[in-house]
């Protein structure tokens, strides 16, 4: 009641606090009503388009599984055709080659890698042509080079390439099957349409896999059948005696025109010590050397080693090392790289190092040569060097070693050509017509169409999940309307004012006296220089 305090009489006590209080939650709902509403108003709109399918479902409705497997099969249909022909950009694999890529590089990259690989060695190969040359004449003295030493020794070569041809063949039809795993992913809602349907697509495969085999054999089997010596490419009998070309030149690079540059790309170097141990360097492969850099701006150039009469290796990767490791080494046992006699590179994926493979194979590196016949002993071998000394075997060898090489190169341009081509008609484009097709009629042939459209419990139970929230949202947002109509409604008016009644606060009505007592009063205490007066102290009665 003091006259230095009757101006925040009217601001003191809980009731002032509780409409203070429901001022600022007041203002708080209204600041925060309209980013909630928004944010869930955005949620409901992202749910509706998966809601609207579920709204009339009814998981036992013939009608419906049979629309959901119709469309689950075009689907699948889709996704292989893109997988197979890379049309489209949605789900683009950005790791490492699938689907029809890596099928391309199996035929463009491993499958000729493959084939040189298993070419026989020169050595092994003139020493059969002496063989041959000896027997097909006999206890006679042979004056002329027999043509059966060379029909005999090309189709031993010619059979060689059955190995590589099936291997190319059970290549593609792993990549097939993972691309059919990777597609029938998204009919996972349905796991028993699913793994019905990939067993059917992968059984269709395996068929066509025998039949894709049996045709390449065909294949060899027809360039055993007849040795077309009259091929325009052929170099014949008369330009092989003359022809100088012998097996320094078989090693001759692909193409060589210029010092082209055939790949680049960063490897590992495996072999110089332990602090430089899986360092990776940039590597610039061209026609005639392979250089490597710090980096990939090949400004700081490491070292540059001549490819001439290299050859490349297989490592097995150890535990000091990573990757997928290969070798470049002189067979002469020279030193390739300082002191070392092997240059070991490593790349970090399997693809790669058959990329890399097949680039050196352009350059003229070809790979180590498998052979199967053993080594020789030194005596038979000193004998076998004493009776090669006859110049006109030696003419007889190297005319058939010319026409074998002439004739090889033929059979096996003809092979790198015609085996991609078998693959894709009697394998891949079958397989996309057999899905086109043929899948959806193998499913109802089946005759357990409706237990295959059962739902997994985990879609049932991501349907529901998704009702319920959807309709949370939808009841969040009326409860939310009718919040926003009371408090920005008929409140707005109101909250602009401290109190929820009167504009203006009536003053505070002035305190009795205290009664009259027997004891003494105190004298009013001194307001502070400067402030507020000191409260008032009570007196004892």
């Amino acid at each position: 009641s003091h006259p230095s305090y009757r101006h925040m009489a009217d601001r003191c006590g809980t009731v002032f606090l509780q409409k203070q209080l429901n001022q600022q939650l007041t203002n708080h709902i209204r600041e925060t009503l309209p980013s909630l509403r928004d944010k869930l108003q955005r949620q409901m709109l992202g749910l509706e388009k998966e809601v609207a399918q579920y709204k009339h479902f009814q998981p036992n409705d013939p009608s419906i599984k049979t629309k959901a497997m119709l469309q689950m099969i075009q689907h699948l249909q889709q996704d292989f055709e893109r997988a197979i022909e890379g049309s489209g950009a949605d789900g683009v694999n950005t790791m490492e080659l699938s689907g029809g890529a890596k099928i391309n590089r199996l035929f463009h990259e491993r499958f000729p890698y493959e084939i040189v690989k298993m070419e026989i060695d020169e050595k092994v190969l003139r020493k059969e042509i002496a063989f041959a040359i000896r027997n097909i004449h006999g206890i006679r003295v042979g004056l002329f080079t027999p043509d059966m030493a060379f029909e005999a020794i090309v189709k031993t070569q010619i059979g060689r390439l059955r190995e590589p041809s099936l291997k190319c063949i059970d290549l593609v039809v792993q990549e097939l099957t993972n691309v059919v795993r990777a597609v029938t992913e998204k009919m996972q809602r349905y796991p028993r349409l699913r793994e019905e349907a990939e067993r059917i697509i992968t059984t269709y495969i395996r068929e066509k896999e025998q039949a894709c085999k049996e045709q390449v054999m065909l294949l060899v089997d027809f360039q055993l059948a007849y040795m077309n010596t009259n091929h325009e490419d052929f170099i014949g009998f008369a330009n092989a005696s003359s022809d100088s070309q012998n097996a320094e030149n078989t090693g001759k690079k692909l193409g060589k025109v210029t010092n082209q540059v055939i790949r680049k790309g960063y490897m590992a170097i495996n072999n110089l010590g332990i602090t430089a141990r899986n360092k990776n360097y940039w590597f610039v492969l061209s026609s005639e050397s392979l250089s490597w850099y710090k980096d990939g701006e090949e400004k700081e150039k490491k070292f540059m080693l001549p490819l001439e009469q290299l050859k490349l290796r297989d490592l097995e990767s150890s535990f000091m090392s990573r990757g997928h490791m290969f070798a470049i080494y002189n067979p002469e046992g020279r030193n390739v790289f300082k002191d070392f006699k092997t240059l070991d590179l490593s790349c970090e994926t399997q693809d790669d190092m058959d990329s890399w493979k097949a680039s050196f194979l352009r350059a003229g590196v070809y790979p180590e040569k498998q052979t199967s016949e053993g080594t020789v002993g030194e005596g038979e071998e000193e004998g076998e060097r004493r009776e090669s000394v006859d110049p006109q075997l030696e003419r007889q060898v190297e005319t058939i070693r010319n026409l074998v090489d002439s004739y090889m190169k033929i059979v096996t341009t003809s092979c790198k050509d015609q085996v991609p081509k078998i693959i894709m008609f009697l394998m891949v484009n079958d397989a996309k017509a057999f899905i086109n097709g043929e899948l959806l009629a193998a499913l109802y042939s089946t005759g357990d169409t409706q237990n295959m459209m059962e739902e997994s419990a985990d879609e049932a139970l991501k349907r529901e999940e998704m009702l319920r929230m959807y309709h949370a949202c939808k009841e969040a947002l009326n409860i939310i309307a009718e919040v926003s109509n009371v408090t920005l409604g008929g409140g707005a008016s109101k909250m602009s004012t401290p109190s929820y009644g009167q504009s203006n606060a009536a003053p505070a009505p002035a305190r009795r006296p205290p009664p009259p007592s027997a004891s003494p009063r105190l004298p009013p205490a001194r307001p502070a220089p400067g402030g507020l007066p000191p409260p008032m102290v009570p007196q004892r009665r």
